[in-house]
Order: structure tokens, then sequence, then C-alpha cells
């Protein structure tokens, strides 16, 4: 049966500045949906990992990571990603960086790293990165406090915490996008995407794609009012560095991965399914808009 485009559609994604930014105009009605209306939920990235597990969302920002564990039910969307060109999760610690901070990170008395997820992708980088790393599971927020508290040795950050990580005394140790761009000689380090459940079935999700494309599209054409919106969900950010953070997440990959993009989501899976870090391989399939 053809997909009814008179419908509610639920629409889940992270309270943070980027997803705030790219899902504005979709939010404030600035783009025609036509019939579609989109109800936003928003909620940590793990826990759209996990609500995904079980098929609940219809549409949903998602771990590249846990794509991996739902590519059965949800096809990623071209559109919406947040990838790391050269930059990304960053491991940082009290100490200053030692020389060698992947042997720092060994098992047997090595770093007790606090990470905001197992399903998160910036998880899955530091086990390509260190495989025998001890962690901590420790929601995203929380971790620079619990590192200077010294409850771990060392943190793993996503979101603001990649700018902020300074203010608080603490060191780089690793950032996981620069890693991986020396290890895969050029490619960005994909982070997240949002998916869309295949039931709705084909005309919708295209309909779903192209409605989140213009939501981006308008979002940067109008980025003073995008940014103004966004700057409530920066947990702390001055204005200068919400800009700075809305611009490494909201970029020319967002509106579509493109060429390059595909093939870093698909390098990366490839990886970790050879580094038996998945259950097996991964059939990416995108949807454009």
């Amino acid at each position: 049966m053809p997909a009814d485009p008179k419908r509610t559609i639920h629409l889940a994604h992270s309270p943070d500045a980027d997803d705030a930014f790219m899902f504005w105009a979709l939010a404030a009605g600035k783009i025609d949906t036509g019939a579609r209306r989109y109800e936003h939920e928003l909620a940590d990235i793990e826990t759209l990992n996990r609500r995904a597990l079980n098929g609940e969302l219809e549409v949903t920002a998602v771990s590249l990571h846990a794509y991996a564990h739902l590519a059965d039910r949800y096809a990623l969307l071209a559109h919406g990603a947040s990838i790391g060109d050269r930059y990304g999760p960053r491991i940082v610690a009290r100490t200053p960086r030692p020389a060698d901070p992947r042997g720092a990170l060994a098992a047997g008395g090595g770093a007790l790293v606090a990470v905001p997820g197992e399903l998160t992708t910036a998880f899955l980088t530091l086990k390509l990165y260190q495989p025998a790393a001890r962690h901590v599971v420790v929601p995203f927020d929380q971790i620079e406090d619990y590192v200077t508290a010294g409850r771990a040795d060392a943190g793993l950050l996503i979101h603001e915490g990649q700018l902020t990580y300074g203010d608080r005394g603490l060191h780089l140790w690793v950032d996981m996008g620069e890693w991986w761009y020396e290890e895969t000689h050029g490619l960005p380090l994909p982070l997240g995407g949002n998916v869309v459940r295949r039931d709705l079935g084909a005309a919708l999700m295209r309909d779903i794609a192209r409605d989140l494309k213009a939501s981006i599209q308008y979002g940067l054409r109008h980025r003073a009012e995008a940014l103004a919106h966004a700057k409530g969900f920066s947990r702390g950010l001055d204005d200068a560095r919400t800009d700075r953070f809305i611009g490494m997440y909201v970029n020319a990959y967002t509106i579509d991965y493109g060429p390059h993009g595909r093939r870093a989501v698909t390098e990366l899976l490839g990886r970790a399914q050879r580094a038996g870090l998945l259950p097996g391989p991964v059939e990416v399939t995108f949807v454009e808009g």
C-alpha cells in the first residue's frame, strides 16, 4: 500500500546546538512540508540509540556505531550527518599528554576512560584506537566533572566538551578525528546521522529526506536566525564558540554525505566489523531527498 502522506511524524534528535540549528527551520515551520507534520522529541544520543534498537522512533538521530545494529530496520538519510574533518571526540585527562597515549590506555593498569555510551561512535573509535582500553559509562555532560573529580583517569568528550575541556584544566591526549584522518590517509570521521524506519515506505522516506535537507539548507542560508535559536541549546558556550561548534558539525557534509563522506562511513563500519566490534557486515542504504 502507498504511504499516507497526511500524517504526523515523530522526529527525535539531541538537545544540542548543532541539531537545534539543523532542525530549526523544520520546527519553526519555515519550510513547506505539505501534509506532513513533525513532532520533535529531544534526548541524549545514547538514549536515542537504545530507543532505535527497539524500533520505537520513526525518524531519529543516531550514532553511526549504533546504525550498524539498526540497518535491517532503518535506512540512513543522506542529510543531517555530523562528520568531523580532522577533528572529533577527544580523549582528555588531568595529566599532560603522555609520550605514548595508546600505551597509557592499555589494560593492565592503563587509564580508566569515562565514555558517553557503548553505542556511540566515539566509543567505537576508542576501541579501534586501543582495543584494550578500560572504560566506564558516564552521561556525556558529566564526563568533565567525573574526570576532574578523579573518578576516571581520562574522559572521551563529545558535543561541546570538545571545546570546553581546557577551561577545566584538562589536557588533550588524542583527538579521535585527527587520528582517524591520519589512519585512513585523509578520510573524515562520520560520527552521527539521521535514520528513517523502513516500514514507512519508499515514498514517505524520500519526502522526509527532502524535508530534512530543506531544513538544513534554510538554516545555513539564514545563519543568524538559526544561530540565535541554537544558542539556547549550547550548554554555556559563548556566542563565538557556539558559532564555531555549529560550523564544525553543520557543513557541506551535513547537507549530503557526498562520495567522500559515504566512503568514510563504509570504511569506519568495515574496519569495526573486521576488528570484531560489530555483529557482522553492514549494508548501508542512503535515502536522498
